[in-house]
């Protein structure tokens, strides 16, 4: 089977009389009941600090994470003769990369001071910055407790380096690099640690409950690295062509915050002017419009398009490695459908 994607054709080592399935149905079974287990997580006596930590837990979420982190381990798990039967343990991973990525979000709103998220207010909004940052703490801590009681110190030490990461990304997204044959670097890095890492080291945990083989923990990880750069790229895009309403945040918010995304800084290459613009964080009047005009008259959309087609291709390839299962062949179409997503 091939995939053509925005001009790229993906092969896959898929028999052609095999009916995919969609990755989403294919996990949904292992991921009922999951925001409710998440809650059950949170256990507090506190009536309004349950309500802050709940208030994301609704059930309305993608679960884009816990879905990857699900189907890595089932076809893991048929790569290591286990007849892709689901480990307790590696369910509980796929919980922690939820609670974890909340609890960023939580953070990550208060800092940008988003009056939005997934179509409703923000927690910020609602209960303000400091409670925010009080339940984003909670949530963490709830994840790094449920960790612990899985047991496996190499797992443990796996998902603790995504919170500093998280922590490193955010306080790289503070800065501009004044060399502008270091940003695009910057920016692919902190990609990678505020979006990517959670969902390289989520894949590389489930993979070490089942197989003591490096090279399986690699494969995963990288499978997940490259997803995850690529989803976080499509992000940046949909930044500048998708509708405030599609996307449950207002357009143009990257521009809004001092954010050089990629189509930003492949602009650059045909209007130099950006430069300026980046380096003062479009805090000029006029900047986030002239800046949106540029882009849009640019290739930056389309160059953006193919460095995250890139990624994708890398992720069939690593993937590919795995022994033929169902949730192998469902983690090779997810890659066309990070690529086509439109919110």
């Amino acid at each position: 089977i091939s995939y053509n994607v925005y001009g790229v054709v993906f092969c896959c080592s898929i028999c052609s009389d095999t009916k995919l399935k969609d990755p989403f149905s294919l996990a949904q079974k292992d991921l009922q009941n999951l925001y409710e287990d998440i809650k059950k997580q949170l256990l507090v006596s506190k009536a309004e600090l349950k309500a802050l930590c709940d208030y994301y837990f609704d059930g309305k979420g993608k679960a884009f994470r816990p879905m990857i982190v699900i189907l890595m381990a089932r076809a893991c798990n048929v790569h290591s003769n286990k007849e892709g039967v689901l480990l307790p343990a590696q369910r509980s991973i796929a919980m922690i990369s939820e609670m974890i990525h909340t609890a960023s979000l939580v953070h990550d709103d208060v800092i940008d001071d988003s009056d939005t998220r997934r179509g409703k207010n923000t927690i910020n909004q609602v209960w303000g910055e400091r409670k925010a940052i009080l339940a984003g703490d909670f949530i963490l801590s709830a994840a790094s407790m449920a960790l612990a009681r899985i047991g496996n110190t190499t797992v443990v030490s796996v998902l603790s380096q995504v919170i500093e990461d998280l922590v490193r990304g955010e306080f790289m997204q503070l800065g501009s690099k004044e060399n502008e044959n270091e940003r695009f670097k910057h920016y692919l890095e902190k990609t990678f640690k505020k979006t990517a890492s959670l969902i390289a080291n989520s894949c590389k945990a489930v993979s070490i409950l089942v197989n003591s083989d490096p090279e399986v923990h690699e494969i995963a990880y990288q499978y997940g690295r490259n997803v995850g750069i690529a989803f976080q790229l499509v992000d940046d895009i949909l930044d500048f062509t998708s509708s405030a309403k599609r996307l449950g945040k207002p357009s143009a918010a990257d521009l809004r915050l001092g954010l050089a995304t990629g189509p930003v800084l492949f602009a650059c290459q045909q209007f130099p002017e950006l430069h300026a613009m980046i380096m003062r964080r479009f805090s000029s009047d006029g900047d986030v419009d002239r800046a949106w005009q540029y882009v849009l008259k640019s290739d930056g959309v389309e160059q953006t398009n193919y460095l995250a087609q890139h990624y994708c291709q890398e992720a069939i390839h690593q993937i590919s490695r795995l022994r033929p299962s169902t949730e192998r062949d469902a983690l090779i179409q997810l890659t066309e459908l990070v690529l086509r997503r439109d919110k």
